[in-house]
């Protein structure tokens, strides 16, 4: 499982320019079953992202192929946890170390 954090660099105000193509980026993770949350951080710091089913290295290139990264509006930190606690709702995340 992976946290992504999407922080704003000094190029934040090219954002709207990107936003629709982030908005695509951001769709295709959740289609493609990657993403199970995203959201802003705050106060307007930039956005997180919780994704699983995915390698580490296949992570990268995808969040390599968001605008927002592509053009440096955001800079991109990956963070892999090895979940080995969770809410019963949650439980499908501790299949996940092999991934």
């Amino acid at each position: 499982m992976f946290v992504v954090l999407l922080k704003f660099s000094a190029n934040k105000a090219a954002a709207g320019r990107f936003m629709d193509g982030h908005k695509d980026w951001l769709k295709r993770g959740f289609d493609d079953g990657v993403f199970l949350l995203a959201g802003s951080l705050q106060p307007q710091l930039g956005g997180a992202i919780l994704a699983h089913n995915t390698t580490l290295a296949a992570l990268q290139a995808r969040v390599n192929g968001d605008p927002f990264v592509a053009e440096n509006i955001v800079g991109a930190e990956i963070l892999d946890i090895a979940p080995s606690r969770v809410h019963d709702r949650l439980a499908f995340l501790l299949g996940e170390a092999a991934a």
